[in-house]
């Protein structure tokens, strides 16, 4: 009997299950399926939803071109609002970023930062109150979307987008952006609180907090890089400026030029919410020039200096430090990677969760 040829089509998702698969069956038993067009029937029939269910399961994972059928114009049209958003005020490119961190740390990455409510949401935590913004960029995003494709693309995915249109549009690197996320149902404030670093915190409490959501030291530096453009509160670093834990002086750790400026900017029962450049002499470039300060001592937050000059940092970030300084195209691939890494914390996909219609509300 001669064999004949048999051409399936076979999605690439399947191809590694399916060569195990075929490679348990020998020319015998082919040659036997070929004479029994009933067994080679039902074969065919198995590996039909063997790649079907395949598919799905790869489907339910995110992927870059996850919209390419369902929402072809959705990059551009995320990226012509951030746009026009940073247009209106460059601050707006560190919140959009800061706005995927809090999300992402707090029940993965699925946009419960953006959900309204009473005081134990997580927009009432203590490092979103007052602080997190960027919300009304985020609707008018979502509404452009809803407008060529309805009831398609996640909020947690709009906040990947424009986070990544942020830094890019600043003067970093680019990078695909994996897609596929669904919206959740609850945004808890608490866990807010418990979940996400604070300027305040010791470099071993900040690096915890990273491996909880499986993250590493170099995601905790990298990432920390986030800070090259943006603004902060006096709230956020006056501790360190005159009763510095408790010592009745300032934090030693602190360049002496910035400090009296900073002094004089944050006086002593003045306002806690003036703003000041985080990256001091590189506010809106997205840069390494961020490191460049934390060698100098020039860093503007605890959580930031303390990445150089505490104890700790000697046998786990003062290295990195130096080396983002000093290359940055090291950081800014680090920075990229991180950046995928945080955006595919426990994502929620397939059946799970919602699409939003509303960022600021689940669907009635």
């Amino acid at each position: 009997m001669t064999l004949k040829r048999i051409s399936i089509r076979i999605p690439l998702s399947a191809i590694t299950y399916l060569k195990l698969l075929w490679g348990k069956i020998d020319i015998y038993n082919i040659a036997l399926m070929m004479k029994s067009p009933n067994n080679f029937k039902g074969y065919y029939y198995s590996l039909f939803m063997i790649s079907l269910m395949l598919c799905l399961g790869a489907r339910s994972q995110l992927t870059t071109d996850f919209y390419s059928q369902t929402c072809p114009s959705l990059l551009s049209t995320v990226r012509k609002q951030v746009q026009s958003a940073i247009k209106t005020e460059m601050r707006m490119a560190a919140s959009l970023l800061r706005l995927h961190f809090h999300d992402c740390f707090v029940n993965g990455c699925d946009a419960s930062v953006l959900l309204d409510g009473d005081n134990s949401t997580e927009k009432f935590a203590l490092a979103n109150v007052n602080s997190a913004r960027g919300f009304e960029v985020i609707d008018a995003i979502k509404s452009a979307v809803e407008s060529s494709c309805s009831g398609v693309v996640s909020c947690a995915d709009i906040l990947a987008i424009a986070a990544r249109d942020s830094v890019v549009l600043s003067g970093g690197p680019t990078w695909r952006v994996l897609l596929g996320r669904r919206d959740g149902l609850v945004s808890n404030g608490t866990l807010a609180n418990a979940a996400l670093p604070s300027p305040f915190e010791a470099l071993d409490a900040i690096i915890q907090k990273f491996v909880d959501v499986g993250l590493n030291i170099t995601d905790v530096v990298s990432l920390s890089g986030g800070h090259t453009i943006g603004l902060a509160k006096c709230a956020t670093f006056d501790n360190r400026l005159f009763n510095f834990s408790g010592t009745g002086a300032p934090d030693t750790t602190m360049e002496a030029t910035m400090l009296a400026d900073l002094q004089s900017f944050c006086p002593v029962n003045g306002d806690s919410n003036r703003f000041t450049a985080l990256d001091r002499n590189s506010t809106d470039l997205f840069d390494n020039h961020y490191f460049k300060n934390l060698l100098n001592g020039k860093g503007l937050l605890g959580s930031d200096q303390i990445l150089y000059s505490s104890d700790l940092a000697a046998s786990t970030t003062k290295s990195l430090v130096e080396s983002y300084s000093s290359n940055s195209k090291l950081f800014f691939n680090d920075f990229v990677n991180s950046m995928i890494k945080m955006g595919n914390i426990s994502p929620l996909t397939g059946t799970n969760g919602e699409i939003r219609k509303n960022c600021r509300a689940v669907n009635s």
